[in-house]
């Protein structure tokens, strides 16, 4: 493609300057690649030029990143590039590109050098999230070519993208993409149940798509006529291939419960047309128990937000509808690029006001990755990066009813840590919706979680059997070796014997935090401190500790008989300490 037809693909919105800067890095870019193929047999330009024109027309982002799109393989051609870059385009283009550099071949090999690009490309990530942007749409383009790859190289590719890329555009809200990279990856990392999937929806999708567009639609745009609703748009979608794999997985293969193979979307004015089309959806089509879906009251993590029904339609058939303003909709379809604004040339590229939920999840990104030791293996950055971000999540809500999004699995000692790390470090106990619950218990979706902390309270070895998230694990281990550290300097030889206190107390808001004020008040170091349910509403409270005498336990016991809650307590001495 020559420039000129380059040119009139860009945004409207272009000033002449922006166009200029542009044309130099298109010029640059094809200077540089001039005498490259493609495993495919293509001149390489054709890859940088589709992925900068994809990334204009798609999310009409500005000319510094489609800049550094056209420019984000000529550094790995000619490492002494760089330097040519950013005096010809600035740091900002630079650090670009930068970023979506590989690592050198020499130094790393294979998976380990595939490793180590995405760990520096996540690096770029945290501080500019146009990194990602663009290597979404680099990764898309490759796929389209991953025929002409050797097979376990493609196998390899066709893998990561669906292990990380994916994930990464799922959790910035940018559906389509996701999409259009999973089905492109599906094909080539699971080929058999791709190509069995594709046999066994060609025939259902097509009814099913039949159904809704001549009896459905036709119906349901008269009654929202009717009601003089303003309709965007509606129409029918077909499930996508590997969401649609992944749901007949979790569903034991069972395509009945299979309701959205295709649905119908719905696009309005305003958030009140959105309840409003829901309302007269329900009023014709009963709608199925649990299967009404609230995305706008309560957005996913992602930001995205809709409203989804699934409704006994006409003939019987289950089907499901998804209403949406058109906001709504860009969003869920370019999720963060969809509030990336640009400037006039020259000018640092701002983020607009964004969602807290897409602008919180770069946040703990970036602080996620500072707990990461340098030194730490490409490999177990990638593990980490997995079980942290990408693994299947819950999401479950603070007292306040903030939502914190965790991976499957995590405790309320992970909850704590993802919270703070002096919460966690401090957690005494725990309850989830009201009832105490051991440290160890794994919260679900829609859970509201409360932590109770102790002043001056350290962890011990125990809680990295409690912990599940590398995060955690890793302020626990600081901790522990932090302690050990300073105990090698204590010259405290005295012996100490361990009391095991064991408390009975009815249920009530506020009981575990009486208890430990009062522990606090004697400056006790609570070694652990161990809830228990029982049939009846009474909970079981086991705290272990070293006090400085007898008559310390003594006061303690006493305390706590006068404790509004507290039914009983005994204690027992344990062990010896020297």
């Amino acid at each position: 493609m020559d420039w000129e037809k380059y040119k009139e693909k860009l945004p409207k919105t272009y000033s002449e300057k922006d166009i200029a800067l542009v044309k130099r890095a298109f010029d640059f870019a094809s200077e540089i690649h001039k005498d490259e193929k493609r495993e495919s047999g293509e001149p390489y330009i054709t890859h940088p030029i589709a992925v900068s024109l994809e990334i204009a027309t798609e999310l009409e982002l500005g000319p510094y990143t489609i800049a550094a799109a056209l420019l984000h393989d000529t550094y790995e051609a000619d490492n002494t590039v760089l330097d040519t870059i950013r005096k010809k385009f600035g740091e900002e283009v630079s650090f670009l590109v930068k970023g979506l550099t590989k690592v050198d071949k020499i130094e790393y090999h294979g998976a380990e050098r595939s490793a180590e690009s995405v760990r520096k490309m996540f690096m770029a990530m945290a501080q500019d999230i146009r990194v990602i942007i663009i290597k979404l749409f680099d990764r898309l383009h490759n796929l389209e070519t991953l025929h002409a790859l050797p097979g376990e190289k493609r196998e390899r590719i066709a893998r990561e993208t669906l292990e990380i890329y994916a994930p990464v555009a799922d959790r910035l809200g940018m559906g389509k993409i996701r999409l259009k990279i999973e089905d492109a990856a599906f094909k080539y990392a699971h080929p058999k149940e791709y190509e069995w999937l594709v046999k066994e929806t060609r025939e259902k999708v097509s009814e099913r798509e039949e159904y809704l567009k001549k009896k459905v639609i036709p119906l349901l745009k008269k009654e929202l006529q009717k009601e003089k609703i303003s309709i965007q748009d509606i129409h029918y979608r077909a499930k996508h291939y590997y969401s649609l794999w992944k749901k007949l997985l979790r569903n034991n293969m069972d395509w009945y419960t299979i309701y959205d193979l295709a649905a119908v979307r719905i696009v309005v004015n305003s958030l009140e047309d959105c309840y409003a089309v829901l309302g007269i959806i329900h009023k014709f089509w009963k709608p199925l128990p649990g299967r009404i879906k609230d995305y706008i009251a309560l957005p996913k993590q992602n930001g995205y937000k809709s409203l989804h029904t699934t409704v006994f339609c006409i003939d019987k058939k289950i089907t499901e509808f998804q209403i949406r303003t058109l906001q709504m909709h860009e969003e869920a379809e370019q999720g963060i690029a969809a509030h990336w604004a640009w400037e006039m040339a020259g000018k640092p590229r701002e983020i607009r006001k964004m969602p807290h939920q897409k602008t919180a999840w770069i946040k703990q990104l970036r602080e996620w990755h500072k707990q990461f030791n340098k030194n730490v293996s490409s490999e177990d950055f990638l593990k980490s990066l997995k079980i942290d971000f990408f693994k299947d999540r819950i999401f479950v809500l603070t007292p306040k009813g903030d939502v914190i999004d965790l991976p499957e699995g995590a405790t309320v000692v992970d909850f704590a840590y993802h919270i703070h790390s002096d919460i966690g470090n401090s957690i005494s106990a725990a309850k989830i919706n009201n009832h105490i619950v051991p440290l160890s218990y794994e919260p679900a979706s829609g859970d509201i979680v409360e932590i109770f902390i102790q002043k001056n309270k350290k962890p011990n070895s125990k809680m990295l059997d409690y912990a599940k998230t590398p995060v955690a694990k890793s302020h626990i281990k600081s901790a522990l070796k932090r302690r050990n550290f300073l105990s090698k300097f204590s010259d405290k030889k005295t012996e100490k014997i361990k009391t095991e206190l064991n408390i009975i107390v009815e249920e009530r808001i506020g009981i575990i935090k009486d208890i430990g004020t009062i522990l606090s008040l004697f400056r006790i170091n609570v070694e652990s401190f161990i809830t228990k349910e029982t049939d009846n509403k009474y909970a079981s409270i086991t705290i272990a500790f070293y006090p400085k005498n007898k008559e310390q336990v003594d006061k303690i016991i006493t305390r706590l008989k006068n404790t509004k809650g507290v039914e009983e307590v005994s204690a027992k001495n344990k062990e010896t300490k020297h």
